[in-house]
């Protein structure tokens, strides 16, 4: 492997199954260096495509994400990776500057597109985050990355940085920590440890007894890591600007000894500052397994203590303790601080990076005006309310649909008749046959192959947008002049007149088929419940005393149901004592009744377009017979 730096400032990766909170870590973290572009180049997801919008500092960039199958990446044979690596292979052309591909795939699948982005040529390190992926498998990935010149960092690694240049995902992470630790710009010291976390704590370690991180590595815990702490060591040593390096290894296993072999050989010529973590484990009468799959000794040659005594014996700086490694870093930097081989780097101020506005509000540094306003539902808690009752309570109590209307449109729980009602004009108003305005135009639009929702309110003003004041949308009228005419005291005869001078229509009164001697019997339904149940019927009756003026003047100007629906809603607001005045002006002047038709004819159109569709009928074309051709 050997070779030298690994990143720079115009490093760029490709991010393979979108993870927000890491990618715009590693934004942030290039606005914090000065970066010019991203070092986000796209993103591979499973399952869906277009942009992705993030923070590069006070900007919002769109970040290109390319798709790929999931099922392709589950339980795939390595050696045959011909459709993955086409998606794999669009997205790498697309964006031939990547030359990183940063992995958050599952452990099923990582080592399958991790060996598709080895096989690109323009990729040249693979980070694997994933823990647990199969050893035959990653000892694959291991042998075609070093017979094809490449660098595999990880499995379960939280990554690798280059101060002030770039970092992989969660590396070093909150930005609080990467300030502190003055990654934002390089130092002199090269790092390298099995453990991501320790890492962090090692960077901060580091940045207070010398000028900081040039190159730090999490190689990761598995037992077989894509390259080993010596492997970057021998890196660190051809990387000019690092002037001492700092090990920090983990018992279990035997990746260090590699290191001693090399220090032993010549081949490191830099200081290097070592430790093994893990000397507890003789405490225990046991074998002990730590954290990782690695950390686990198979006997005296791997505990902690002999690869120390290892290190220290093939020249390695190493402290007694974990607790005296930050002095052995101090004393080691300084040495060379005071030989003239490390000019300190001179301190600078990194930006400040705009706070996300979420994280503001929480902290109470900053007040935000709203752009919705709700009072009807929540969806913030353990469970959705409605009106502030849960919806664990209406199924537990037994709702029903008029219920749950009753809180979503009245914000409050009506009584039972009252809802009772809701779900009769439901019923009702469901369905009046096929030859209707609403649902012809449903089965005409239907018939000519469109989607249900297309069937319901298409352009051409079919199904739902046919509703208005010719068909099933006079409820709200009829309910407003029947209550002004009422409540002016005026008599049927002066409200009938006085209409008729305005040339305006009684609304809810006449049928084109029900007469006088063939009443619409779900009037006479509802008539009957109201009267059953009601505690007042006042705004019913005096529609009764205008049907029966309108009757002497011709047998058609029946009581229609929305004449009865519009009267009787009336009734059911100011009979319940649980509106205002106000409040039953406002409900009639917004169109809440209209709304109770629109609800309820929806259904008998869905019924209607999926009866066409049922049914396979084709394309409909209307008769010449029933057309008048005039000049």
């Amino acid at each position: 492997m050997a070779t030298g730096q690994l990143f720079s400032k115009t490093t760029q990766a490709l991010f393979y199954n979108y993870k927000q909170l890491p990618i715009q870590r590693m934004l942030d973290f290039d606005f914090l260096c000065g970066r010019e572009t991203p070092s986000v180049a796209g993103i591979i997801n499973p399952g869906s495509e277009g942009f992705q919008k993030l923070f590069f500092g006070q900007e919002e960039i769109a970040i290109p994400v390319h798709s790929t199958v999931l099922s392709e990446l589950i339980h795939i044979d390595l050696a045959r990776l011909t459709d993955m690596e086409n998606f794999i292979e669009a997205a790498s052309a697309t964006h031939p500057t990547a030359d990183v591909f940063i992995n958050f795939a599952s452990f099923r699948s990582a080592a399958a597109s991790s060996m598709a982005a080895l096989k690109q040529p323009t990729i040249r390190v693979v980070a694997i985050i994933a823990e647990g992926v199969p050893e035959a498998d990653t000892k694959q990935l291991i042998a075609y990355a070093r017979a094809n010149n490449k660098v595999v960092i990880g499995p379960a690694t939280v990554g690798g940085i280059q101060a002030g240049a770039f970092k992989i995902g969660d590396t070093a992470g909150t930005i609080d920590n990467i300030i502190q630790s003055k990654l934002y710009r390089p130092g002199s010291v090269g790092f390298v440890s099995k453990s991501g976390g320790m890492s962090n704590e090692l960077y901060n370690t580091i940045a207070r007894v010398t000028d900081g991180i040039y190159e730090g590595i999490a190689i990761g815990g598995d037992v077989f890591p894509g390259s080993t702490l010596s492997d970057h060591v021998l890196r660190f040593n051809n990387i000019p600007q690092v002037k001492m390096i700092v090990v920090l290894g983990e018992l279990g296993g035997q990746d260090e000894y590699s290191l001693v072999e090399a220090l032993k050989q010549g081949k490191v010529n830099k200081p290097v500052v070592a430790w093994v973590s893990g000397t507890c484990a003789r405490l225990f009468k046991s074998e002990v397994q730590f954290g990782h799959a690695g950390a686990k000794s198979g006997g005296e040659l791997e505990s902690a203590q002999a690869k120390n005594q290892a290190l220290k014996d093939a020249g390695a700086v190493v402290p007694t303790s974990y607790e005296a490694l930050e002095t052995a870093i101090k004393e080691t930097f300084e040495k060379l601080v005071e030989a003239g081989k490390i000019t300190p780097v001179k301190e600078v101020k990194p930006p400040q990076i705009p706070e996300d506005l979420n994280i503001a509000i929480k902290s109470g540094r900053v007040r935000a005006p709203t752009h919705i306003i709700s009072t009807i539902s929540d969806d913030r808690g353990e469970e959705p309310c409605y009106a502030g009752v849960p919806m664990s309570s209406i199924v537990e109590q037994g709702y029903g649909v008029g219920d749950v209307i009753s809180l979503l449109w009245f914000k409050r729980s009506l009584p039972r008749y009252c809802t009772k009602f809701i779900e009769i004009c439901i019923m009702l108003c469901a369905d009046h046959g096929p030859c209707v305005s609403g649902a012809h135009n449903t089965i005409v639009t239907a018939r000519a192959g469109k989607d249900l929702v297309s069937s319901l309110v298409s352009a051409s003003e079919t199904g739902l947008l046919t509703i208005g004041p010719r068909f099933g949308g006079a409820i709200d009228d009829a309910a407003r002049y029947f209550k002004d005419a009422y409540d002016r005291g005026l008599t049927a005869y002066e409200f009938v007149e006085s209409m008729k001078k305005k040339g305006i229509r009684v609304p809810g009164i006449g049928h084109r088929i029900k007469r006088g001697d063939n009443r619409d019997k779900r009037v006479e339904l509802l008539q009957l419940f109201a009267r059953t149940n009601f505690p007042s019927v006042k705004y019913m009756e005096y529609a009764v005393q205008v049907e029966t003026y309108t009757l002497s003047k011709a047998n058609n100007l029946v009581l229609n149901v929305d004449g009865a629906i519009g009267s009787l809603f009336l009734d059911l607001l100011a009979g319940s004592g649980m509106f205002t005045k106000q409040e039953i002006d406002e409900i009639i002047e917004i169109g809440y009744l209209n709304g109770l038709f629109v609800l309820a004819r929806s259904i008998g159109l869905i019924g209607h377009t999926f009866d066409q569709k049922r049914l396979k009928q084709p394309l409909y074309r209307h008769p010449w017979e029933d057309v008048l051709y005039t000049k």
